[in-house]
């Protein structure tokens, strides 16, 4: 294995902006304190969280690294005291609060999964962050069951192709929205059993159709603003309405009688802000649920684009135009052996 530098490419900015304020630099690369592990990156996750973040409007949190990058596989090459597991040289995935686009990054061990036989690293690295998420949102706050029927907004996002995976693997009936006809074209052919344009037809009343009237047990919601009091007429009885994103504006208006009436619960969360602690119980439940799935070959993200990491502002254009389906990834110059 070679040995680790002291210094390394990492990419940030000096000031909010658009994709082109993101540049390389040169930075030391960090030790791995009680807990952690320090991973060579071979490839690094690009999520809608990184853009907002770029733009001013998600700090990392205190005691994260300031770089871009929630999520990055490769192999742990330095280990902080009391970790024993994983081991140096082992090749894993992580969820990280920061720091993901740079050519070395620390996670907490506990927050890493190994990378199974056929798992490629890029695929690996498109997992932690939509897989934690929304294993999180549908299934802990969201309660879904086997049987039941969801709504997804964004259908052909990573989180829309993670929630449409999971969904029909755990059972669900996966209605989604999508931008263009053949976008829903994409969602169905990933498994979606509905796919709405919700640029040429009413999903409220497309829903409606749908489900006969019935509704859907659980809206998973990334727009928020006027979305909201749509989503509600979309909820059956007990319904629950999980909000992961603000897209569409941080204020909504709604009928509270109507939440009373139809016994309706509104949630949501945020993942990179939670402790440390939540997110190690959260990863040991993915570890002991999800990936059996993963290792097995059932479980596979949906991989768009892959671009050079110092080339991440194209891979943030990629993301704001909204033509990608699935992931896009960073890869890093490093050796992983």
């Amino acid at each position: 294995m070679q040995p680790v530098p002291t210094i390394m490419t990492a990419i940030g900015f000096d000031e909010p902006g658009g994709p082109d304020v993101l540049q390389p630099r040169t930075v030391t690369v960090p030790e791995p304190g009680p807990g952690q592990v320090l991973i060579r990156v071979a490839f690094a996750g690009v999520n809608r969280p990184d853009v907002i973040q770029r733009q001013g409007f998600y700090p990392a949190p205190p005691g994260a690294s300031p770089f871009p990058g929630l999520e990055v596989s490769g192999q742990i090459v330095s280990v902080g005291e009391g970790v024993t597991d994983p081991l140096v040289g082992s090749l894993v995935c992580a969820l990280v609060a920061g720091g993901g686009y740079a050519e070395y990054c620390l996670a907490q061990a506990a927050q890493c999964l190994p990378v199974p036989d056929g798992l490629s690293l890029a695929e690996a690295a498109a997992l932690p962050e939509t897989l934690f998420t929304v294993w999180h949102n549908v299934f802990e706050r969201g309660w879904a069951r086997e049987g039941e029927t969801m709504l997804v907004h964004g259908g052909t996002s990573g989180i829309g192709t993670m929630a449409i995976a999971l969904g029909k693997l755990f059972g669900l009936t996966v209605i989604v929205t999508c931008g263009s006809a053949d976008k829903c074209a994409a969602a169905l052919g990933l498994g979606a059993d509905h796919a709405i344009d919700y640029k040429t037809a009413d999903f409220v009343e497309a829903v409606k159709q749908i489900t006969g009237g019935a509704g859907v047990h659980l809206v998973l919601d990334m727009v928020a603003g006027d979305y909201v009091a749509r989503n509600i007429k979309c909820l059956a009885e007990d319904g629950r309405h999980v909000t992961i994103a603000v897209q569409g504006g941080v204020r909504a208006e709604i009928n509270m009688a109507e939440i009373m009436r139809r016994r309706l619960t509104l949630t949501g969360s945020t993942l990179r802000p939670r402790s440390n602690e939540f997110k190690d119980l959260l990863a040991q439940e993915v570890r002991e649920t999800v990936w059996p799935l993963v290792a097995g070959g059932q479980l596979r993200p949906v991989m768009d684009t892959t671009f050079g990491l110092t080339n991440a502002a194209a891979a943030h254009v990629r993301m704001e135009q909204g033509n990608h389906i699935g992931k896009i990834v960073l890869q890093t110059d490093t050796t992983v052996n």
